[in-house]
């Protein structure tokens, strides 16, 4: 029998992290998002997405969480530090760190603090706007986390080092 492999661990911890996080983000965006908007009259389509995506948020917030702390824990197993100086041959760390960060503000920050009072203003004076709105940012985030996910599965096995 093997011993403990904490590398492993870690790593399969953060796949499962990163899987459930931007799959979700996937769902919400390409399926959630339009079903709200097609569904549900324009005054009714932000509450009807909150509803819904709620049941999404726990999830997500423990999965971003599980993601950053198994990140930095591979990051200080590997000794890899030293790829932060060298952001065009290791963007797709610099891309993890920079897409992980701005989910954890929206997450932890944004969404709990200001957007729900922003939102629910918006909703009141146009509300086909706010979900156009919100369905874009939904699509640029989701563009940005797969391409950076590309680069990191290439990356981490030997491919994309531009440096």
């Amino acid at each position: 029998m093997t011993g403990f492999n904490d590398f492993a661990i870690a790593r399969a911890l953060h796949v499962l992290a990163v899987l459930l996080w931007i799959g979700g983000v996937a769902f919400v965006t390409l399926v959630l998002l339009p079903a709200c908007r097609d569904l549900a009259e324009p005054a009714d389509q932000l509450a009807l997405f909150e509803r819904l995506e709620h049941r999404f948020a726990a999830i997500a917030r423990g999965s971003v969480l599980l993601a950053g702390a198994s990140g930095l824990w591979l990051v200080w197993r590997l000794g890899v530090w030293e790829r932060f100086a060298d952001p065009a041959g290791w963007w797709w760390m610099h891309g993890m760190v920079a897409v992980w960060t701005v989910f954890a503000l929206m997450l932890f920050v944004l969404e709990p603090f200001v957007l729900q009072k922003v939102f629910a203003e918006q909703a009141r004076r146009d509300p086909v706007a706010l979900m156009a709105r919100i369905a874009r940012l939904h699509r640029v985030l989701l563009a940005a986390s797969l391409a950076v996910l590309l680069g990191a599965v290439a990356g981490s096995h030997g491919g994309w080092h531009f440096g």
